[in-house]
């Protein structure tokens, strides 16, 4: 297989690097500030955020939308299976990848929660905290 160097992108870590410009033969490569590596996004300062951003992204409008729009049972044992095996596996991901540590990370993810659980009958006029 042939080397393609036009996909090729340098990603400048740390706070003192100098963000040279890197050439690889006759083409000089491109500088990015986030990159995707085996499914996982990481910006040049090694910030998480994008990751749980892009998470919750998928799991929200996506997972949600079409358990809330195609499933006409609001039963809590119908809405948590959907949940645990639609929406779940995105946030479980983020959290085991990145731990997240910033409080915009973590409510980010949990305003994914507490939308399923409005989704239950019953539940959706609680608090999240009591549902």
């Amino acid at each position: 297989m042939k080397f393609n160097k036009d996909k090729c992108k340098v990603l400048h870590l740390g706070k003192h690097n100098p963000g040279v410009q890197h050439r690889l033969g006759s083409t000089w490569l491109e500088s990015s500030s986030v990159e995707r590596d085996l499914g996982v996004l990481v910006d040049s300062k090694l910030n998480m955020s994008e990751q749980c951003a892009a998470a919750a992204k998928k799991a929200r409008p996506r997972m949600l939308g079409c358990i809330n729009k195609d499933i006409t049972s609001r039963d809590k044992e119908v809405i948590i299976l959907l949940y645990s095996v639609l929406v779940r596996p995105h946030l479980e991901n983020c959290v085991q990848f990145s731990s997240p540590l910033c409080k915009k990370d973590v409510d980010r993810l949990e305003t994914v929660q507490r939308r399923a659980t409005r989704m239950i009958k019953g539940l959706g006029s609680l608090p999240y905290e009591e549902g």
